[in-house]
């Protein structure tokens, strides 16, 4: 067994918020730590075999650049979200396009796709742990799962974590650090990443 072990708690559905988890721990298991994975509410998306539609929503996320991943360098070095109108955040256009750069972008820095990196975690003996209340809650079809996921209560996340050196939770906080991208009245949330270990709590922002 490990002498460390790490344990993340997976919430998020998008295709930006596919890969912490992912790349955290593919990261861990090549640094021989023992890792499960809690996929609940939206995380779940992230255990579906078909990850074509996952997308990123930029209207919640302020920090996030948004350059052009294409044309002359000129171009690709100017950032265009805080030259970007907010009602424009609003389209119901801005998803697709915004997904669609980010895939360009991915691709063309030549960062592994989402099935790529899930299938480097469960290589590497990763647990991928599915909240079976979730499950039934948003109606998802066991079916339309990849393989090699276990269907579990809360109480065994707590069982794994009960003697983790390392336990991630990877959430928003509504602690407004920028202007939102909205013109609706609805807040806009700061990215925090809690790492708990042992008896210390450390903040990554």
């Amino acid at each position: 067994m490990a002498d460390r072990k790490l344990t993340i708690i997976a919430t998020k559905g998008t295709l930006d918020w596919a890969y912490p988890p992912f790349i955290l721990a593919s990261t861990a298991a090549a640094l021989g730590m023992e890792v499960s994975i809690f996929f609940t509410f939206y995380g779940l998306n992230l255990l579906l075999k078909d990850t074509s539609a996952l997308k990123i929503t930029p209207m919640a996320a302020p920090d996030m650049p948004m350059k052009m991943p294409f044309g002359p360098k000129w171009l690709q070095n100017i950032d265009f979200g805080p030259k970007v109108p907010n009602v424009m955040w609003n389209m119901p256009f801005m998803d697709p396009i915004c997904t669609s750069l980010m895939k360009k972008t991915i691709s063309n820095c030549g960062v592994a796709s989402i099935d790529e990196l899930r299938e480097l975690c469960q290589e590497a003996e990763c647990k991928f742990l599915a909240c079976q209340m979730t499950v039934e809650l948003f109606g998802h079809d066991s079916s339309k799962f990849i393989d090699g996921v276990d269907f579990v209560g809360a109480a065994t996340y707590f069982e794994e974590s009960a003697d983790a050196t390392q336990s991630l939770f990877i959430s928003y906080s509504n602690t407004l650090q920028k202007k939102p991208r909205t013109c609706c009245p609805v807040r806009g949330f700061f990215v925090y990443f809690y790492i708990f270990s042992a008896n210390e709590r450390i903040y990554l922002f």
